[in-house]
This record gives C-alpha cells, structure tokens and sequence, in this order.
C-alpha cells in the first residue's frame, strides 16, 4: 500500500522541519500531526472533507498541510493578505468544514460563519494509519486569476505523488537532503515542491517564512557540512542574492556549498544564470510547470542547463507542441512556436464547481492546454516564449514574444528588470511597450537602440518606460494587468 509520506509508519530522531530556531524530529513531528487529526476528528471532520488553513508564517502551519495531507484531508491554503472579495470567492467556492491557523485571533472573523480553530490543539492519539493514495483530491489550489475571478484546482494525492517522484529521478533527490527555501504555502513551488516533497522523501525542509538574503543564504550555510542542500527560489530572490553576494562574498559563499539551486515560478534571465555561476559555481537548475500540472519538465541534475531553457519533459509524462487548432505541431522543427499541451499523471482532476473552464483546458484524450507557447529544440529542451493570450504581440504583422524582447533588454547594462506589454495601435496593430527598473542612469532611446541591435527591427521598443519596481505577486511574477492598467 503506497502512502505519500512513508516515513511516517516508522519515524526516527533525524531532522523533519526547522522554522527560525523551532525544529522537530520526524518522532515529534509525527506526534504533532496526529494531534492535528484528533483536532479535526473531535470537530466531527471526516477524511475527504475540505479543511482551510491560513498559511501563517509558523510551524504550526506546515504540521496542519502535512497532517492533513497525510491523513486523507483536502486542505484550501489561504493567503492571510488576500483581501475580503478573494478571501469571499475562495471561501463561497470551496466551502471548507472548518479553518485552522496558528495565529487564531489574527484572523478571527474574516472567514465569516466558519469557525478557525488552533492547529495540533486536540489530545495526543495513537499515530495517523496510513492513507493510501487513491487518487482522490489533497489540495484546492487557486489560480492567480489572470482571466476572470480565480479557480479553484483539484490537485490529487496521486497528482502529488507522481510529480515528485519523477523529480526525484531529474535531481537525484533523496531523504539526505534537506530543502531551502523562502516561498509562501499556499502555491505548488513552496508547498508541494518544498513541504511535501522533503516529506515524500524523508528528508528534512528549512523554511524562511519572511524573506531577506541574509536569512535564506544563512539558512542554506547551515548545511553546508552535508554538501546536500537545495535551494528552491523564484528569480527575484536570485536576482537579489546576486546584487548582494556582488558587495559581500559571503553571501555567494553560503550558496556554493548547497548541492543544487532551483529557480522556477518565473523564467530567470540569462544573466542571473551568469551572475550565479560566478558568484557561487551554480549553473541553477530550471523547471516549468503550472498549478494544474505540477512541474513538467526540469533540467537534470547530470544534464545540460542551458540560459533560457526549462529543460525537457520529466521522465513519466507526454508532452507535445500544438498549433492554434491544438494539432501537433512537428517535433523536428526547432524554430516552430507551439502551445505546450501536456498529458500524465501529474494532471489536476478539474476545476472544483467548474466544469466548462475543466473541458476549456483537457480534451477527452486528457490532454491538458497550459496556454504557454514554446520552442523545443533538437535535444527536446524546452524554451518558453510567453503566454498565448498576454505574451505573443503582433507587431506590423509580425509575431513577437515578450519574452525574447525581455531578454534583450536585460542585456543592456543599465538595466536591472525588464518587463515588455503589447499597446493597440492604428497603423502597427500593436506597439511594443517596455518598462524598465535601472541599476544606472541611461536614456531611454539608448535602451530601444540596443534592442534594435540585437533583435530584428520590428522586435524594438516604440517606447521605453523607467519605473522604481515592477509589480509582481506572491511568487515574483510580474503582474503585466496591472502595467497595461497604468497605460489607461
């Protein structure tokens, strides 16, 4: 009988989860989590039922996702920032039976008629049995909500299960190695990557609830005796571990001695795999996915990692280009851009109370569309160029990706982030929209010039916009709604 956690039909001393200067033994840990079930269980709450958990900057609040997860419990991770119309949506749509948290009287009241309860609060019990996996639902996840308000995903034990193991395989992940990172839990890179797969593995996770590089490149120092630690991070952390490891080698130091740096969330620019090679002997490693998903396709731990790349598909998968009617496109064509489509067991089971946005996404063969577009190379690497419905602008009847214009920018000394929308326009049918956050001093024309010199002339910028930052979200994803927004 395959369960998601094994260890914990026969835990031991060795370390599961450290959170500032708390930790727990796979023996306590496993204690505390079956204190959490008798907590749900004395609330009349039945494996299967659907429990909130506001995912507070506390270790309570990986021993609630864990706990549940193990025991046959679907968890809806809640944003503690979301404001009242998301936190209204999210709880009208996955009506959870109950709320737990850490901090109980820091929400109180915002969830409305369902009551939150403290994690672990119920009485010391005989250890969780173990919940086979059965492909049921695990997690309600909710999309960023790019088109309309944001959906709830059904990632099941099976999903989980599958996806980590076949990047067990891609990075030669074992139970000795101990996972860094600083990514929130309510999204697949910090809670499914991060918490349950250090748990699937056995290993041990340090989680750095807030983020600052002294306390993520400290946390990963910490290990460096093992030679055994990997980092998982989105591109902006990496962005500001370099600007940083660039005045204090320590920083660049620390992050040398972990095993492997994982970047995903965001594509990360070739220059910061450059920065991060001088500056800690990394070429990181890149991965792709989506929420429905999971990951797709990754570098390899033995492979090629190669600026601009996410690697191929992940051993266990089907995953195919296709053109705008969703037919394959050919595989041998390096130069074809194609909507990534991707079939598995690493695929949701739907959206939760929404069954025409799950038929808009998997056709009856269970192929789901992700609306990425990409290239595939020779070797099958695969490079993401954008979004179908954001990221491809037709420019004087031209196809242009953001992305490579993006690219182009970041290329320019001066600049430090860059992000690229299209804008109608009456002859070109859209303009090419740049902004940009300096490290230096430059004109904005010299900034459209050096793309001209790089990309073909109709790839240049009609214009170039400086700004202190670039909107992004939880997971430091540029948020390009809200520069299109400042447009109007």
């Amino acid at each position: 009988m395959e369960t998601l956690f094994p260890w914990l039909d026969a835990p031991t001393d060795r370390l599961a989860l450290r959170v500032g200067e708390r930790s727990l033994s796979q023996r306590e840990l496993a204690v505390l989590c079956a204190r959490h079930v008798a907590t749900l269980g004395a609330r009349g709450l039945a494996p299967g039922e659907r429990v909130g958990v506001w995912t507070q900057p506390a270790l309570e609040t990986l021993i609630a996702l864990l706990a549940q997860a193990a025991a046959g419990y679907v968890s809806v991770p809640i944003d503690p920032k979301l404001g009242e119309r998301e936190l209204g949506h999210m709880l009208a749509n996955a009506t959870p039976r109950l709320c737990v948290a850490a901090d109980v009287a820091s929400v109180t009241g915002r969830a409305g008629a369902i009551e939150t309860v403290d994690i672990a609060s119920g009485p010391d019990r005989a250890p969780i049995a173990p919940w086979p996996i059965r492909d049921e639902p695990a997690l309600v996840l909710y999309t960023s909500g790019t088109t309309g308000s944001p959906k709830g995903a059904v990632i099941t034990d099976r999903n989980i299960a599958s996806d980590l193991d076949m990047l067990a395989r891609a990075w030669a992940w074992t139970g000795d190695d101990t996972v860094v990172h600083a990514l929130p839990l309510f999204h697949v890179h910090g809670l499914v990557l991060g918490l349950y797969g250090s748990m699937r593995r056995g290993g041990a996770l340090r989680w750095v609830p807030r983020f600052s590089v002294e306390d993520l490149a400290g946390a990963v120092g910490e290990h460096a005796a093992t030679g055994l630690t990997m980092l998982f991070a989105v591109p902006t952390m990496y962005h500001r571990l370099c600007e940083e490891a660039e005045r204090a080698p320590a920083i660049g130091n620390a992050l040398r001695a972990a095993r492997l740096l994982v970047s995903g969330s965001a594509p990360l620019p070739a220059r910061e795999h450059q920065r991060l090679e001088r500056l800690t002997g990394h070429r990181a490693i890149e991965r792709y996915g989506l929420t429905e998903t999971l990951i797709i396709t990754s570098s390899r731990h033995d492979g090629e990692r190669r600026p601009g790349f996410v690697g191929p598909p992940l051993d266990g998968l089907e995953l195919r280009l296709v053109d705008d009617a969703r037919q394959p496109i050919d595989p041998d064509d390096a130069t074809a851009i194609g909507e990534v489509a991707v079939r598995g067991a690493n695929v949701f089971s739907g959206y939760l109370n929404n069954d025409d946005a799950t038929r808009a996404v998997v056709d009856a063969d269970g192929w789901f569309y992700t609306g990425d577009l990409a290239m595939r190379a020779a070797d099958g690497q695969i490079k993401i160029v954008g979004r179908r419905s954001t990221d491809i602008i037709k420019c004087g009847g031209f196809k242009v990706g953001a992305g490579e214009v993006e690219e182009a920018l970041l290329e320019h000394p001066a600049v430090a982030e860059a992000a690229v929308i299209g804008e109608p326009d009456p002859d070109l049918g859209e303009r090419i929209i740049a902004f940009v956050v300096l490290r230096s001093p430059v004109e904005p024309a010299a900034i459209e010039n050096h793309v001209a010199r790089l990309l073909s002339p109709h790839k240049r910028p009609r214009e170039v916009r400086v700004l202190d930052a670039l909107p992004r979200n939880a997971m430091g994803k540029v948020q390009k709604s809200a520069l299109r927004a400042s447009r109007s």
